[in-house]
């Protein structure tokens, strides 16, 4: 059904109707909505008539219709599907007829400074110049979020009437960004996730029908009509929580690097690190200061004796002084299991595995590429101890040293551990201490450095400026790049060392990738997929689990390879067959 059916405008309903409206239509004897996504001259005696209009305001235009489709064909999904992603829960509604309005202005009065890569700006030049020319490439701009300086900014191109969307990734963080800019104009549109339908509904007719507002949401806002829309700012785009697990599996970025260029809005990426997405994207990289994070200081953990516990003693005295100032300290671990990475107790070197130079889990296997587990690379021992470990196993120790002031961030305790989840609502502390980074560089999947860099950079930017403030990284590598990349306070470098790695390895961005997942009967699915493939075409698998068999696709450019796949699911999922595609998967 993606490419639709035709049907006739009576003559009550064609001054109301147009692209993006909603429509109800007969088909297959009963009624179904549909979307209005063309308009031409066609017999109309061959064609049913619309049988009636659902809603006030058209659910998108002919750019974001674009984008749609788009986004449809890329993430192998139902046009439909798509499409509904603009609409809102319930039937649009006509906005309130008392709305304020704004006083026309010119949102570029002023503007014009530009910036090279690298070079430091103020903010207040940054928002100029990509007021000044809306269809410049995305913006990268450096920078921990907290301090909402760029709201301020972003609030000039409001009071002249344009309208402005913010994207952040959590409830949490859309309501401190909507407190922070009812500072900044009192023209705030708030979308969260604790919503109902009702109140979503009205938030999205308020926003597609009215220019000259600040949308702060999360992600599902992505693919909202925002009319009068200047500049989007998404913050920390690199998320988990920017690219949904679902089919279809859209990123935020993806879908609004796409729509910036069939509408002509200029786009802004806060955060400290940008994706390898982002700046294959053509992003502008644009520092506000030195560091785009504070200041780390590094503990090598070689220095100390096996069985030294999970927080090293510089680590420990570190807490101990800042308690004793009436300071407030995160300790961090980055996951809630046992113990994401080990060394060797004789040598002390870390354990790796000896083929894809990932940590291997505790198992007969490597987790990433199957390599049987080995003794030390460096001096054949068997013997390993854990690094890292879970928040139950970190916070027993500190109880032990510290009694009961640790807790969790929800506690009110001045020493508190969690993981990224608890980053959010955290306010800024004097000391953030990453238990063990190297579980995190060294992770399981093709993505851990880039990971590991952007949440330890997400980490340092929860402390606050200022003297003896800092945050401190554990770890057995302190050469690695990435720590270095840290002390500089720099993630430029070192992403495009990881931008060529994936480049030697055929990984995204530099090429793509396609996990197909099928839950129940497989029937032909692997011949199918193989037939469908041309040379240029690599498909791995199928790996079997207890409930599913999946395949991995992978290419220089798979879109001719999605064309094809498009009624190959339509068919499996016709045939009930559950089908989940992730496309440019987080986790391999």
């Amino acid at each position: 059904m993606d490419d639709g059916f035709w049907y006739s405008i009576p003559p009550t309903h064609q001054p109301r109707i147009q692209i993006g409206s909603l429509v109800r239509v007969p088909l297959g004897g009963r009624r179904v909505r549909g979307y209005v996504v063309e308009i031409g001259e066609r017999p109309p005696e061959k064609l049913k008539p619309i049988a009636g209009i659902s809603g006030r305001t058209p659910v998108f235009g002919p750019p974001l219709r674009d984008a749609l489709v788009w986004a449809a064909h890329y993430y192998v999904a139902p046009v439909a599907v798509m499409l509904e992603r603009a609409a809102p829960p319930n039937l649009p509604t006509q906005p309130p007829a008392n709305l304020p309005t704004q006083p026309p202005a010119d949102p570029t009065s002023g503007a014009g400074r530009t910036h090279a890569k690298g070079e430091q700006a103020g903010l207040g030049g940054v928002i100029e110049s990509v007021l000044a020319d809306r269809r410049r490439p995305p913006m990268a701009l450096l920078t921990t979020w907290e301090d909402m300086s760029w709201l301020k900014q972003l609030a000039v191109l409001v009071k002249a009437g344009r309208s402005v969307l913010v994207i952040a990734a959590t409830t949490t963080e859309v309501d401190l960004i909507a407190r922070q800019a009812q500072n900044v104009t009192d023209r705030v549109i708030e979308v969260n996730g604790e919503l109902d339908d009702a109140a979503i509904t009205e938030r999205w007719s308020l926003a597609a029908a009215t220019p000259g507002h600040l949308v702060v949401g999360t992600p599902r806002c992505a693919a909202w009509p925002v009319t009068g829309l200047g500049v989007v700012a998404v913050v920390e785009e690199g998320r988990r929580a920017m690219k949904d697990r679902q089919t279809p599996t859209v990123a935020v970025r993806t879908m609004l690097m796409t729509r910036a260029r069939l509408e002509g809005f200029a786009q802004i990426y806060i955060g400290p690190t940008p994706s390898l997405e982002l700046l294959a994207g053509g992003a502008e990289v644009v520092t506000e200061s030195p560091r785009a994070w504070p200041l780390v200081e590094v503990v090598d953990r070689n220095e100390e004796p096996p069985g030294s516990g999970l927080v090293s003693g510089r680590a420990r005295a570190a807490l101990d002084g800042l308690l004793r100032r009436n300071g407030s300290a995160f300790v961090f671990t980055h996951r809630r299991g046992y113990a994401p990475s080990f060394r060797c107790a004789s040598c002390r070197e870390l354990r790796l595995c000896p083929t894809c130079g990932s940590r291997p889990e505790p198992g007969a296997a490597c987790p990433r590429c199957g390599t049987p587990s080995a003794p030390c690379q460096h001096c054949g021992g068997t013997s390993f101890e854990p690094l890292g470990a879970g928040v139950e196993r970190v916070r027993l120790e500190l109880e032990r040293l510290f009694g009961d002031q640790v807790g969790d961030v929800e506690s009110g305790r001045p020493l508190m551990v969690g993981t990224e989840r608890d980053l959010a609502g955290l306010a800024g502390v004097g000391l953030a201490i990453a238990v063990d980074a190297d579980g995190l560089i060294h992770g399981s999947h093709f993505r851990a450095g880039e990971e590991a860099l952007r949440v330890l950079a997400r980490l340092a930017g929860r402390v606050r400026r200022g003297r003896g403030h800092r945050m401190m990284v554990q770890t057995s590598q302190p050469e690695h790049p990435l720590i270095l990349a840290l002390r500089r306070g720099d993630p430029i470098e070192y992403l495009e060392q990881e931008m060529s790695e994936r480049r030697r390895l055929g990984y995204p961005p530099a090429a793509d990738l396609l996990v197909v997942e099928i839950r129940g009967e497989v029937g032909r699915v692997d011949e199918e997929l193989r037939e469908a493939a041309d040379s240029d075409v690599a498909i791995l698998g199928p790996a079997v689990t207890y409930d599913a068999h999946r395949w991995l696709i992978q290419g220089r450019g798979l879109g001719s390879y999605k064309l094809a796949l498009r009624p190959l699911v339509q068919r499996w999922r016709d045939s009930g067959t559950t089908v989940r595609l992730d496309v440019d998967p987080l986790d391999l």
